[in-house]
C-alpha cells in the first residue's frame, strides 16, 4: 500500500486525527507557520515613526505654553507708563510671530522631503530681536529646568574640586579575627571575598554574599604554620591567593585554601644568590604581577628580589639584587609592581628606593639613595593608577610621593605619621586624588587612625579615628569603593557609604543573623528497661546451693586469693610499700633475698676449675701473673683460744 504523496488530498481537509493520537499530541501534522520580517520590519519603523513625531509635537506645545507665560510674566512687570509701547510690542510680536509661523508651516510643507531627522530646538529658530526693544524692556528669567541643571552642574563641581565628599566613612561593620594584630589584607577583584591574615598564623575566609549580621568567616586555617602572615594577595583572576609568611617559602592557595603550590627553598651556603633556585631567608612581602596570570614577585632578607611562575615551583624565573651605591649587598623590605606590570620597584633599609625593568635584572633604572632615613624600613611602595608617581610609606614616620618621569627628589613629604609594624601600607583611593595611610599608637595612649592626603597639594584634609590601637593595614577597593582598615587589635573594618558604595559590606548587613537550630526533641518520652524485655532477661537461679557447688568444681572461681606481701617482698612479688624504681627492679628480676650464703664462696666456687683448666682469663697473664695466695680464715673456736686470759675473764 503505497502512502499519500503531496499532491494527494490529505492537506486539504487537514490533520490526520488517527496519526496525531498515534503520535502523543494533537500539533501533530499542522502547518507551521511563517513570518514576512521586511514587513515585520517596516511595521516597526513606523510606529517608531509615529511615536517620535508625537513625543517632537508634545514637546513643542510645551515650550510653546511655558513662553507664553514668560511672556505674561513680563507684561505684568513692566510699568504702567510702559504699557501702550508693550502692548505695541506684543501686537507686534504676535504678529510676527503668525507671520513666521505661516512662514515656517510654508516652508516646512515644501521641506518635509528634505530634511530628515528631529526638528531643531527652539532657542536656535527664534527670530531676532530688535535691539532698542531689547534694552528697554527687562531680561527674562531663566527657565526653572536650567536653573536644576545649573545647580547639578554646581554640585558635580564642587564634589569633583572636593573628594573629601567621595570618602564612604558613612557606615562600618567589624570583622573579628582574632586577638593579635591583623598584618594582612586581601580583596578579590570582584569585590565578592576578604581575606585577613595575622600574627597569630591564622588566615581566614569572609563571603559577603554569604554572611549574616553576626559576621563569621567561613573558613579559617593555617598555611604556613607557626610563621606570621604578612601579606595576602589575590592575583588578577581571582583565583589564587599568594600567602607571604616569615619562612622563606611562599605559597599559593586557591580561592577555598587549598594549596596550589609552594616555593622552593634555596642554597644558603652558596654565595652568589643568583646561582641559588629560590630564598634562603625570612620573607617580608610579595605582588602578583598585574597583567600576567600566574607570575608573582617576592623579597626576602637574602637581599634578593625575585619572581617566579606558578607553574614552575621548583626554580624562580628571574632574580634582583639590590645594591648600596658602593655595590655592597642590601635587604628590601618591600616591592611591587607598576599598573602596567613593566617597572619593578624595592624599598631597602639603607632607605634607597630602586626600580628595574622588569626585563633588565642587572641595574636599576631609577636609584634615589637617600628616600628615607637609613636603618628604619620602609613598609610600603605604591603606584598611583595612573602609573606616573610612586608613595612610598617609611619608618622615619614620613609619607612620600615621588615622580618616576623626575625621580631625582619628591614632589611632597608629610611627617608626623608614627609606625611600629614593619607592613604599614599606604594606597591612592579610585580617581587617584587622595593618599591614605595609617598611623600607629602605643596600647592605652590614644587611637589609631585612618589619614587622608590630597595628591595634589598633600593637605592633611581628613582623618577617621578607628580604634585603640593601631592602623597596620589599608585598602580601597576600586569596584565596591568600600575601605578595609586592619588593626593590631585582632579587628578587620570594613567602611562604605550606601549611595556611594557598591554591593560588598551591603549585602550582608541586610540580613538578620540566623538562629541557632533547636536540637529535635521526642514527643512523648519513653522509658526503656532491656532487662524487662523477654530476649534480655536473665534466668532465675532455681537452687543457690547447686550453684555454689558449681562454682567450687571451676578452679577459677574457687581459687584463694593471694594475701598481700608482708615486709620487702619475695619471690619476684612486690610489698605493699613497694613503689619506688628499687622496687620496680627487684619485680622484674626476681631477686630472692633469702640467700644467706658467704659471699666469698660464691665469688671462688669456680676457682678450682679456673686453675685446672684455665682458658679464658689465666693464659693472658701466665707470665706475668703472680701466684696466687689466699689467707687463711680462722676458725671461731681458735680465734678464743688465742685470745688473752683477760679477755676471756671479761667474757
Amino acid at each position: 500500500m503505497e502512502r499519500p504523496g503531496p499532491s494527494d488530498g490529505s492537506d486539504a481537509s487537514g490533520p490526520d486525527p488517527q496519526l496525531a493520537v498515534t503520535m502523543g499530541f494533537t500539533g501533530f501534522g499542522k502547518k507551521a507557520r511563517t513570518f514576512d520580517l521586511e514587513a515585520m520590519f517596516e511595521q516597526t519603523r513606523r510606529t517608531a515613526v509615529e511615536r517620535s513625531r508625537k513625543t517632537l509635537e508634545a514637546r513643542e506645545r510645551e515650550e510653546e505654553m511655558n513662553r507664553e507665560k514668560e511672556l505674561r510674566r513680563q507684561n505684568e512687570d513692566l510699568e504702567p507708563t510702559s504699557s501702550g509701547s508693550n502692548v505695541a510690542r506684543a501686537c507686534s510680536k504676535s504678529s510676527s510671530r503668525d507671520t513666521s509661523s505661516s512662514e515656517s508651516d510654508e516652508s516646512s510643507d515644501s521641506s518635509d522631503d528634505e530634511l530628515i531627522g528631529p526638528p531643531l530646538p527652539l532657542k536656535m529658530v527664534e527670530e531676532p530681536v530688535n535691539p532698542m526693544e531689547a534694552v528697554l524692556s527687562p531680561l527674562p528669567p531663566p527657565l526653572a529646568e536650567d536653573m536644576e541643571e545649573d545647580d547639578d552642574d554646581d554640585g558635580d563641581s564642587e564634589e569633583e574640586e572636593n573628594p573629601v565628599r567621595k570618602i564612604p566613612d558613612s557606615h562600618e561593620i567589624t570583622l573579628k579575627h582574632g586577638t593579635k594584630t591583623v598584618s594582612a589584607l586581601g580583596l578579590d577583584p570582584s569585590g565578592a571575598r576578604l581575606v585577613t591574615g595575622g600574627y597569630d598564623y591564622d588566615v581566614k575566609f569572609w563571603d559577603f554574599a554569604g554572611m549574616d549580621a553576626s559576621f563569621k568567616a567561613f573558613r579559617s586555617l593555617q598555611p604556613c604554620e607557626c610563621h606570621q602572615i604578612k601579606s595576602l594577595q589575590y592575583s588578577n583572576t581571582g583565583d589564587m591567593i599568594l600567602v607571604v609568611s616569615g619562612s622563606s617559602q611562599a605559597k599559593v592557595i586557591d580561592r577555598d585554601g587549598f594549596e596550589v603550590m609552594e616555593c622552593i627553598k634555596g642554597d644558603q651556603y652558596i654565595v652568589d644568590m643568583a646561582n641559588t633556585k629560590g630564598h634562603t631567608a625570612m620573607l617580608h612581602t610579595g605582588s602578583w604581577h598585574p597583567k600576567i596570570k600566574g607570575e608573582f614577585m617576592t623579597c626576602s632578607n637574602d637581599a634578593t628580589v625575585r619572581t617566579w611562575e606558578v607553574e614552575n615551583p621548583k626554580k624562580q624565573k628571574s632574580v634582583f639584587k639590590p645594591r648600596t651605591m658602593q655595590g655592597k649587598k642590601v635587604i628590601p623590605t618591600t616591592c611591587t609592581y607598576s599598573r602596567d606590570g613593566n617597572l619593578i620597584a624595592a624599598a631597602c633599609q639603607n632607605g634607597s628606593i630602586q626600580i628595574w625593568d622588569r626585563n633588565m635584572t642587572v641595574h636599576p633604572k631609577f636609584h634615589y639613595k637617600q628616600a628615607h632615613d637609613p636603618g628604619t624600613d620602609t613598609s610600603c611602595v605604591t603606584f598611583s593608577y595612573d602609573g606616573t608617581v610612586l608613595a612610598s610609606r617609611g619608618g622615619d614616620d614620613t609619607l612620600k610621593l615621588w615622580d618616576i618621569r623626575q625621580f631625582n627628589k619628591p614632589l611632597f613629604s608629610a611627617s608626623g605619621l608614627p609606625t611600629m609594624f614593619p607592613m604599614t601600607d599606604c594606597c591612592f583611593s579610585p580617581d587617584d586624588k587622595l593618599v591614605v595611610t595609617g598611623t600607629s599608637v602605643q596600647r592605652g595612649c590614644g587611637s589609631g587612625k585612618l589619614v587622608f592626603f590630597e595628591r595634589r597639594t598633600f593637605q592633611r584634609v581628613y582623618e577617621i579615628d578607628i580604634t585603640d590601637a593601631s592602623v597596620v593595614r589599608c585598602l580601597w577597593h576600586p569596584k565596591l569603593n568600600q575601605i578595609m582598615v586592619g588593626t593590631g587589635n585582632g579587628l578587620a573594618k570594613v567602611y562604605y557609604d550606601p549611595n556611594k558604595s557598591q554591593r560588598g559590606a551591603k549585602l550582608c548587613v541586610v540580613k538578620t543573623q540566623r538562629k541557632a537550630k533547636q536540637a529535635e526533641t521526642l514527643t512523648q518520652d519513653y522509658i526503656i528497661t532491656p532487662h524487662a524485655l523477654p530476649m534480655f532477661r536473665e534466668p532465675r537461679q532455681r537452687s543457690t546451693r547447686k550453684q555454689l557447688e558449681k562454682d567450687r568444681l571451676d578452679p577459677l572461681k574457687s581459687h584463694k586469693p593471694e594475701p598481700p606481701v608482708a615486709g620487702p617482698g619475695r619471690g619476684g612479688r612486690v610489698g605493699t610499700h613497694g613503689g619506688t624504681l628499687s622496687s620496680y627492679i627487684v619485680k622484674n628480676i626476681a631477686l630472692d633475698k633469702t640467700d644467706d650464703s658467704n659471699p666469698r664462696e660464691a665469688i671462688l666456687r669456680h676457682a678450682k676449675a679456673a686453675e685446672d683448666n684455665p682458658y679464658w682469663v689465666s693464659p693472658a697473664y701466665s707470665k706475668t701473673q703472680p701466684k696466687t695466695m689466699f689467707a687463711q680464715v680462722e676458725s671461731d673456736d681458735e680465734e678464743t683460744k688465742n685470745e688473752p686470759e683477760w679477755k676471756k675473764r671479761k667474757i
